[in-house]
């Protein structure tokens, strides 16, 4: 799929950036992999784990997507885009707002229209679950982005554009898990809600999840997957059993529960081998994909981490943990 292909992965030095790459270059022969992002140093330190000697195809470029020349440089004859630079902490966005909207809106134009001016072939965009109701300006921005990708469908010429929309990567740079493997020294892991869920998915099913937009998109979907939930408390007695658990409160921009299909949805999802797909509003979109064995979800369906019919363990997680080299 793949091979001989030029590839563009924006943010491409993140904890989802590295597992593409790696996952690329171990399974097909691309003609360029370029890594874009903006922090020499985080390009510097890849570059000791990936570099051009021993993997030719590998390109490490300096940029922001808020910088639409230096995109265009770097997309020229690219045939795939995986836009995955976003800015996604929370309480700095609720801080630092115009920072985040540049990055997440304007970055995220920004890269829609150089792609359809360069006749990119595929373009995958990374959401998140914060984008659905968001009461947060960081999944205010990411609902405004999902809008953007899917709606240029109906104006580029060239290039599909599809998104992939999951819930909280395990284990990645800035999840809770290295947080509360740091807190647990100190005996006391603060958590902010006795009650919170949230939907949890390891980094290489996110891949996969991406290689299969890649490969299967018409341009205008919305892909979510089947994956499980787990209570906050749940992960804090999985990573330090001994420890006190402190209710801190919940932190500005914050939801007990997330949700990545609202109700008001369910019209125009579908439910696929891997997950649910949301396909675009024909009042938005006349979507060129094939709907023939799509399976329509019931009306009124909801998928959110409260009322998930798939829970992690205690234990599974700590199994997972100790899989990716976590020592417990």
């Amino acid at each position: 799929m793949l091979d001989n292909k030029t590839i563009l992965i924006t943010g491409g030095t993140g904890s989802f950036g590295k597992k593409f790459v790696e996952t690329v270059l171990d399974r097909y022969k691309p003609n360029k992999l370029i890594v874009f992002s903006r922090d020499e140093l985080k390009q510097f330190e890849m570059a000791q784990d990936f570099p051009a000697d021993i993997y030719p195809p590998i390109r490490y470029f300096i940029g922001d997507v808020r910088d639409k020349e230096r995109l265009y440089r770097a997309c020229r004859d690219v045939d795939v885009i995986v836009h995955a630079a976003a800015m996604k902490q929370v309480p700095a966005s609720e801080y630092n707002p115009t920072e985040a909207i540049k990055t997440n809106i304007f970055g995220a134009q920004n890269l829609i229209n150089v792609a359809a001016d360069l006749d990119v072939k595929c373009v995958v965009a990374l959401s998140t679950d914060k984008a659905v109701a968001p009461v947060n300006l960081y999944g205010a921005t990411k609902l405004a982005s999902d809008k953007l990708f899917v709606a240029a469908n109906a104006f580029a010429v060239g290039p599909r554009y599809s998104v992939v929309r999951y819930g909280n990567v395990l284990g990645s740079r800035g999840s809770v898990v290295p947080f509360f493997m740091k807190k647990r020294a100190e005996g006391v892991l603060p958590v902010t809600d006795d009650r919170m869920t949230r939907f949890w998915i390891l980094l290489e099913d996110a891949v996969e999840m991406v290689l299969r937009a890649i490969e299967h998109s018409a341009g205008g979907e919305i892909y979510v997957p089947r994956i499980p939930s787990m209570k906050i408390t749940d992960m804090a007695k999985a990573i330090a059993p001994d420890c006190e658990i402190k209710v801190v409160g919940i932190r500005p921009g914050e939801k007990l529960h997330e949700c990545m299909i609202p109700a008001e949805e369910s019209r125009n999802v579908v439910e696929t081998e891997h997950g649910y797909t949301i396909l675009p509003d024909t009042g938005v979109l006349n979507y060129k994909g094939d709907r023939s064995k799509a399976r329509p979800v019931p009306d009124g369906f909801a998928y959110d981490s409260e009322k998930n019919d798939e829970w992690i363990s205690i234990d599974q997680l700590r199994e997972i943990l100790l899989q990716q080299g976590y020592e417990l």
